[in-house]
């Protein structure tokens, strides 16, 4: 009942889109007890504190990141005296002119079983993939931006092999891409049960994560951006569902090997494609591992 009011004290403050994701990461159906071991459609409504943030199956919000034009104009301080020629110059200044490449990568394998996370380093199987998904990444002959990684140990690790395959890339680290429960799986698995208050810690600074780094281009960007983010299996398969505006519930249905690249493309309109989810394609079968 504690954590059930605490929840609503800190979704009053929340807008509507942070209060659906966290509201669906919670707010889930119990199995009904007997018949064989089926269980109740899992139904979850939103309050009607949360709005309606998610639209429904198959509706694109094409102001998924609230960077639409017309939603960036201040239409009480429009100049009714200049008109519609006004209007469409203020659009476009708010319209973005680029594409923005977005390079997922998941760390490589690491040594699972150190009881600290500073001695969750890389195994040597795991710095071999390193240095293949830097070459692959290198040989796409792209002009990289920056990288942006999580500033746990082993995706330290992963970013400082694969940079030494792109000189001159800028390095930013941030807490932000940290591993963690995003949001509560639907369908639930057995073997993993984090505690609900995992999934309102972790939920909001992955759905953070998302809003601070996915979106499309700023208005001020001229050329297409190409840009690599190193960092766990869970942060990227729930962008990619937030992207994709799939179910965020899904994101335990992907699965991710080590070393891998999800390349995400965000147009100029707010439209985003993926062009590869979890590829590695370029590492020999004998150096592909999904710990």
């Amino acid at each position: 009942m504690a954590f059930r009011q605490a929840l609503q004290l800190a979704a009053c403050g929340l807008a509507g889109g942070s209060a659906a994701v966290l509201f669906s990461a919670v707010a889930v159906g119990k199995p009904r007890a007997g018949g064989g071991g089926d269980a109740e459609p899992r139904v979850v409504e939103a309050p009607a504190w949360a709005g309606s943030a998610r639209p429904g199956p198959g509706v694109w919000d094409s102001n998924w990141d609230r960077r639409e034009p017309l939603s960036l104009v201040n239409l009480r301080k429009r100049n009714l005296e200049s008109g519609e020629e006004e209007l469409a110059s203020r659009l476009d200044h708010y319209k973005a002119k680029a594409t923005r490449h977005i390079f997922l990568i998941r760390h490589s394998q690491y040594h699972v079983d150190a009881s600290q996370e500073k001695d969750r380093t890389l195994t040597p199987l795991g710095r071999e993939q390193a240095e293949l998904t830097g070459l692959r990444l290198a040989s796409l002959g792209l002009k990289f931006n920056k990288i942006v990684h999580s500033s746990m140990t082993r995706a330290i690790e992963t970013t400082d092999i694969i940079s030494k395959h792109l000189p001159g890339v800028s390095k930013v680290s941030t807490d932000l891409l940290r591993e963690g429960a995003p949001i509560e799986p639907d369908p639930p698995v057995s073997h993993w049960k984090p505690e609900a208050v995992q999934y309102y810690e972790d939920g909001a600074r992955i759905e953070a994560a998302f809003r601070n780094y996915i979106h499309r281009a700023d208005a001020k960007q001229q050329e297409d951006s190409y840009e690599i983010f190193i960092c766990h299996a869970n942060v990227i398969r729930y962008i990619v569902c937030r992207a994709l505006q799939f179910p965020p519930e899904g994101w335990l249905r992907l699965s991710l090997n080590n070393g891998s690249i999800t390349h995400l493309v965000v147009r100029p309109d707010g439209r985003v494609a993926l062009r590869a989810l979890g590829d590695t394609g370029f590492m020999p079968p004998d150096k592909i591992s999904r710990s």
